[in-house]
């Protein structure tokens, strides 16, 4: 068994990221159906209360418990992220291919707007929608997601040049298969390892969009928990009750840290 284990080509951030998103997820799933305590109902007499046995990681201004909304909380993090990385990835896939492997003034066109939207700052283009959308769960994801379409349309773009002129493409042509089945059926798995590298790094930067607008309260709406409305809501008493920052602080930063290395890892396997 030892001799086994010895031969085969560990991947220490894709095993690390993935025990740490696995938890992370765990807590997240039984979140969404039970919690240790009400994640809304208000106990003045437990305000602001030190991490002890009975709340491991305190109680807010409101007297509720750090951790249940934690495990809640995340639950609404990580259905923004998922959902603006797929309208990003899925919309940046038919656009990046149909440009890439058609080319000429439609892909002139497309790519000059994709430099345009990359060139302005990715907050102050999500500002811009919010503004004209409005503030909420479902209008953050839609202006994030078209956020990530430009970036997830050029990595595509980039791939399906590089494979067009394979030879396993051009006997696909000559065998009489239509373009979109070369590009859906023959190029586009052969980019699977770039896209899930690409969806991992996507999912960090929309996790982060998220605490930042909900932080700035243009986000997740009270009195749905977030991670970003909670560190908001805490910084008034960061001195007195400095575990209601720190919580969701840390639960943040394990999150980008898993997918981050989930992303390395993923990278390490498409180089071999």
């Amino acid at each position: 068994m030892r001799r086994f284990l010895s031969k085969i080509p560990w991947n220490y951030n894709l095993l690390i990221g993935g025990i740490i998103t696995g938890v992370i997820l765990l807590f997240t799933v039984i979140g969404q159906f039970w919690t240790p305590y009400s994640i809304t109902n208000m106990n003045s007499m437990l305000k602001n209360k030190a991490p002890s046995i009975m709340h491991i990681m305190g109680t807010d201004n409101f007297g509720r418990d750090v951790f249940s909304r934690i495990m809640n909380g995340c639950g609404t993090t990580f259905f923004v992220a998922i959902c603006t990385v797929l309208i990003g990835c899925l919309c940046g896939i038919i656009i990046g291919a149909l440009t890439g492997y058609f080319g000429g003034l439609l892909d002139e066109v497309i790519m000059r707007v994709n430099d345009v939207m990359l060139s302005f700052p990715s907050v102050l283009l999500v500002l811009i929608f919010i503004s004209f959308l409005g503030k909420g769960k479902y209008k953050i994801i839609w202006a994030l997601g078209v956020m990530f379409i430009p970036s997830f349309a050029r990595i595509v773009r980039s791939e399906v040049i590089r494979y067009k002129n394979q030879e396993f493409v051009k006997s696909a042509q000559v065998m009489g298969a239509g373009s979109f089945r070369i590009i859906f059926i023959h190029i586009l798995p052969n980019t699977a390892v770039s896209m899930l590298t690409a969806a991992a790094i996507g999912f960090n930067n929309a996790v982060l969009a998220e605490a930042s607008m909900s932080y700035l309260g243009l986000g997740v709406q009270p009195p749905e928990p977030s991670l970003g409305r909670m560190l908001s809501e805490a910084q008034a008493y960061i001195f007195t009750a400095p575990w209601y920052a720190i919580s969701p602080g840390i639960v943040i930063v394990l999150i980008i840290l898993g997918f981050s290395m989930i992303s390395e890892g993923l990278r390490e396997m498409g180089t071999k």
